[in-house]
């Protein structure tokens, strides 16, 4: 039975009137009485008195069950909507994320299950933790791990810390440093509302005692703005190691720290989702740094 000719048919019985129900429907008058003519040859009997217009015996019946297949039908589309919807794997990335293990578990995420479409959306500073807690992503590649009892982490590398600092200051021209050598720097600043775990990680904030950075009037929330600003001779910047992979910035040279303690980034997932998607792609991230991650160099020897 046509859909079409059941909200006609609906439409009319509770107008009592043809026009109405066409205006209703933003349908043809003519169009309206086709389908229930149709209808009634389709079922062999009047639904309608047309001289008022008014249901007979048998349409009262079908008016009944048309209502009920009608808001079957919305239901049925609304739920598969939202199936739709929530098959879509939303991808995190805050920076370069954990380096190469990011595209290859993106690249073999899409070959593994081709009928999960994924989405990525670049991550900056301040939404270390927010993207999750607000569902606008599922997974996030970032660092450090957070500590919140919202969200579940999966490390994924573990590397050196470096700092990022203008070619023309004479640090730059170091081969490594210590932290001694750094804790006084510029560095660029970042929103108040910054997650205090990554601040504390941009900036060091284990070897100081509890004293504030001294703080460059330039602001950052994304690599490319540190990496302007440095670029500039406006401040500093820190990082994990594989940052100078992706990040050859002219102007700017990534100096190892040696004595800084050694970082992660993680997948970070919302603690209580159970969407099998992020399942299968944690599982999938994790296997990948352990195959993957010894030839990356992204642990300590």
């Amino acid at each position: 039975m046509d859909l079409r000719r059941l909200a006609s048919f609906l439409a009319v019985a509770e107008e009592g009137h043809f026009g109405r129900a066409a205006e209703r429907l933003f349908r043809s008058p003519a169009s309206v009485t086709a389908h229930i003519k149709q209808l009634e040859r389709e079922l062999g009997t009047r639904l309608f008195d047309r001289t008022p217009v008014r249901l007979t015996p048998a349409g009262e019946r079908l008016a009944r069950h048309a209502r009920s297949l009608l808001a079957a039908a919305d239901a049925a589309i609304a739920d598969v909507a939202d199936a739709g919807a929530a098959t879509t794997l939303r991808v995190g990335i805050m920076g370069h994320g954990s380096a190469e293990l990011t595209p290859a578990t993106v690249r073999t995420f899409r070959q593994s299950h081709p009928e999960i479409p994924i989405e990525l959306l670049p991550l900056d500073f301040t939404e270390h933790v927010s993207a999750l807690v607000q569902h606008r992503v599922d997974v996030a590649f970032v660092r450090p791990a957070p500590d919140d009892d919202r969200i579940a982490v999966d490390v994924l590398t573990t590397e050196r810390r470096i700092v990022v600092v203008p070619a023309s200051w004479e640090l730059a021209d170091a081969p490594a440093v210590r932290l001694a050598d750094i804790l006084e720097l510029p560095y660029i600043r970042v929103p108040e509302f910054t997650p205090r775990q990554f601040t504390d990680y941009l900036y060091f904030a284990g070897a100081r005692g509890g004293l504030s950075p001294r703080r460059s009037s330039d602001h950052g929330v994304t690599p490319h703005e540190v990496l302007a600003a440095a670029a500039a001779g406006r401040g500093a910047g820190s990082a994990l190691e594989s940052f100078r992979r992706y990040y050859p910035w002219p102007g700017t040279v990534c100096v190892p720290v040696l004595d800084a303690p050694w970082e992660h980034s993680v997948l970070a997932t919302r603690a209580d989702d159970r969407n099998p998607a992020v399942r299968m792609f944690r599982s999938l991230a994790t296997r990948l740094a352990r195959e993957l991650g010894p030839q990356l160099r992204l642990t300590p020897a």
